[in-house]
């Protein structure tokens, strides 16, 4: 059976056809960042209205790639939160018009259950169980993944994720949006060592985050200082450096609590080169597996979301009524009785 994902949660329009034997068929995704980054961030209204445009011609890209008609399609998965409502709505008006045409079912899936599920689509995949980092935009998350909707949170940032701590010190920079690829771009050419930033709960007896005083610091290495030189991208460096050290700290010590020698890394931050090489590195001198996704895959993308809702329909059937959850917890997904 053929699974149709559609991905419209905010700034990103991707659509992606799943087999259930074959795996990923074909995919296609549109990026907004160009409309957006006159505005210095995403516009919502913009956004919604450009998900209108683009969403039926990717569609139709994606069958074609595949090779099949519409009718061929089984089911249809759609991001149903959390994000921007109105890009949501979008989505799930799409979503819920066609499995309606088709006669199909359709169903819901949790954007970060995405992203969290997303490493299975490499080769080789992770088995379950095991711990997952997520740090996606406003997510920054450490959670036990069992199995298909069998998620256990071990800890999260207790204010800014790891992603709104890079795009907020890439505006501090003066640097343009996308900031957080930018600013990883700009470290890539500094030398860490010159600016003594913190490295927040790194010592905690928790498995919490925290990023919002890495951000301040940075804010107080600037002030009433004019940056030459090499001063922005060795103060860039540092900071991506304190970022990674926690990351890679709380990582390895959830691997310990959770006594699973599994650890995958998903969601933007993931395609973070930097984050890969300490984490690959620590991993394989405490014996851990870690396993990322394709690159492609770290971002927003219609693949995730396809995959994830025919785990979800093989698992526990279709499921869910029309609708959208702009705010949704990850941890309130629990595998029915």
């Amino acid at each position: 059976m053929f699974v149709l994902g559609i991905e419209s949660s905010c700034d990103e329009t991707g659509v992606a056809l799943v087999h259930r034997t074959r795996g990923l068929v074909a995919h296609a995704l549109h990026s907004q960042v160009e409309m957006h980054a006159a505005y210095g961030g995403v516009v919502p209204e913009l956004a919604s209205r450009d998900h209108i445009r683009r969403l039926l011609p990717l569609t139709r890209q994606v069958l074609g790639t595949a090779g099949i008609g519409i009718r061929d399609v089984g089911a249809v998965a759609y991001t149903e939160g959390p994000g921007l409502a109105g890009a949501l709505l979008v989505g799930a008006g799409a979503a819920h018009g066609l499995a309606y045409a088709l006669g199909v079912p359709v169903v819901g899936v949790h954007h970060l259950e995405g992203h969290l599920l997303s490493p299975l689509l490499a080769d080789p995949a992770p088995a379950f169980p095991f711990v997952a980092l997520l740090v996606s935009g406003g997510h920054t998350q450490l959670m036990r993944v069992g199995g298909v909707g069998d998620y256990q949170l071990l800890g999260e940032t207790v204010d800014d994720a790891a992603g709104e701590a890079f795009d907020k010190t890439a505006k501090l920079l003066g640097l343009g949006y996308p900031g957080g690829p930018a600013l990883a771009r700009l470290a890539d050419a500094g030398t860490p060592g010159r600016f003594k930033l913190p490295r927040p709960m790194i010592a905690s007896d928790d498995l919490d985050f925290s990023f919002s005083g890495l951000k301040t610091a940075v804010a107080i290495a600037v002030r009433g200082r004019t940056l030459e030189g090499n001063d922005k991208a060795d103060l860039a460096a540092d900071f991506q450096a304190a970022v990674v050290d926690v990351l890679v700290a709380k990582s390895l010590g959830a691997v310990d609590r959770a006594g699973v020698p599994r650890l995958v890394v998903a969601g933007g931050v993931g395609a973070n080169r930097s984050l890969r090489e300490r984490l690959t590195a620590s991993a394989a001198a405490r014996a851990i597996e870690v396993y990322y996704p394709p690159l492609e895959f770290c971002t927003d993308n219609g693949a995730m979301i396809a995959f994830a809702g025919a785990l979800r329909i093989a698992t526990f059937g279709p499921a869910g009524s029309f609708g959208v959850r702009p705010r949704w917890e990850l941890a309130s997904l629990v595998v029915p009785e």
